[in-house]
């Protein structure tokens, strides 16, 4: 992997409750931009279990954040794919590309029933090995439909027969793309090394991290271009560990329904330390 000489920082917030208003995380991401913060993230989920009721749409949140912001990278984190149309995707993150001047990273994953039970009362597939050929599937033809030529794809799950997707993603040859998965799966470790970045869910300790950014180092054998880890850590964790085992991005978790002024406070307290990856305040020296 291309070492990186700092651990970047970004809002990671659970549109819920307080954050289901766009205009709100605008302005939030428009702050964190002004406070040194390096992305906003944004989850996408369809539901979520009580009290949690209100919830925002991630793609028009995040159309927001883009033209409310010049420098901060956006996404989702992370999109569960396969409830979700490829076609439809594509379209969506190579406007979204567009609109915010290339800096789009998608975060993908094979999505969950767990808290939401967003897949089983909305008919969608719950095996968890077939979503992940869905998603392998819908990665192909994001692949394809970012390259601006025909895509032809016929297969297990998604037939997309000769249509062309234009205009292209700024980026080349597309929106970068971060992989998501628990630690101890290697399936997700294999899809991440073969796209732009991993997201390790529920990490637990460092040495974790450090057994993953080796298993990966080796996957990318001959690979080039620069590869990211962002880890999702409570925020008021130090992430300089897992900036030493190999993180590149640190994302401080929110508990679904967080009040905004928390989510204030962690803004001012300011991002990781660009040289040490240090916090400032609680969490930090």
């Amino acid at each position: 992997m291309t070492a990186r000489n700092r651990l970047r920082s970004a809002l990671w917030l659970p549109l819920f409750d307080d954050l289901a208003d766009p205009r709100v995380v605008a302005r939030l991401a428009a702050d964190a931009e002004e406070a040194g913060w390096d992305g906003c993230f944004v989850w996408d989920q369809l539901s979520w279990r009580a009290p949690v009721r209100p919830l925002a749409d991630p793609w028009i949140t995040l159309a927001a954040v883009a033209t409310a912001t010049e420098r901060l990278r956006l996404g989702p984190m992370v999109s569960p794919l396969p409830r979700r149309r490829p076609t439809k995707v594509a379209r969506e993150t190579a406007t979204l590309d567009r609109l915010s001047g290339g800096r789009l990273i998608l975060g993908a994953g094979i999505g969950s029933d767990q808290y939401g039970a967003e897949l089983s009362r909305t008919g969608e597939q719950l095996d968890d090995r077939r979503r992940g050929g869905m998603l392998d599937e819908s990665l192909a033809i994001l692949a394809a439909a970012w390259s601006g030529e025909p895509v032809h794809h016929h297969g297990e799950h998604y037939l997309v027969d000769d249509i062309r997707f234009l205009p292209r993603p700024v980026g080349r040859p597309g929106v970068p793309v971060w992989a998501a998965g628990f630690p101890g799966n290697i399936r997700p470790i294999r899809r991440a090394a073969r796209l732009n970045g991993f997201f390790p869910a529920n990490l637990e300790h460092p040495d974790q991290l450090a057994e993953i950014a080796a298993t990966i180092t080796d996957l990318r054998t001959g690979a080039t271009g620069p590869y990211d880890i962002a880890i999702g850590l409570p925020f008021d964790a130090d992430p300089r560990p897992y900036a030493a085992a190999g993180a590149t991005w640190w994302l401080p978790e929110f508990e679904p329904g967080v009040a905004l002024d928390t989510v204030r406070g962690v803004l001012r307290d300011g991002p990781a330390d660009p040289a040490g990856g240090g916090l400032p305040g609680p969490g930090g020296d």
